[in-house]
């Protein structure tokens, strides 16, 4: 970690404060442990090391950034540790994986407007154009 940034691990308590814990993880509850990948910090297909908290790694793509970097480039399950991720300690994640209260739904979601509508109808799509004038 460069001098200037402040270490983040100072700020962020481990799960509950957990001693067998590292200040990125949680305690998760035991069917949220199996099969979700390795504990330990890994190295990704491009060098970089995920899970070792620094995110500054030489050979992040973000640290040789330009206007022709492709941001998929950093997409994908291997720029995430699957155990130790700052994601991990937001309220509604602590409630997920640590208590086992799934997250409510609704905050984005609009119970009026189902999106999927239209591919999971059979109706031909004039009729639901009439059924849509109908409710109007």
């Amino acid at each position: 970690m460069s001098e200037n940034k402040p270490d983040q691990r100072d700020t962020i308590s481990s799960g509950d404060g957990h001693p067998d814990l590292d200040p990125f993880e949680i305690e998760f509850l035991p069917q949220f442990r199996q099969g979700r990948g390795p504990e330990k910090p890994f190295v990704n297909q491009y060098g970089v090391l995920i899970g070792d908290h620094e995110y500054d790694s030489p050979e992040s793509p973000l640290n040789h950034w330009s206007k022709d970097t492709d941001p998929a480039i950093m997409a994908g399950d291997e720029w995430v540790h699957p155990f130790k991720d700052i994601g991990f300690h937001t309220q509604e994640n602590k409630d997920y994986f640590e208590r086992g209260i799934p997250p409510k739904g609704g905050i984005y979601m609009h119970p009026d407007k189902d999106v999927a509508y239209p591919a999971y109808n059979s109706q031909p799509n004039d009729r639901m154009e009439e059924q849509e004038g109908e409710k109007s």
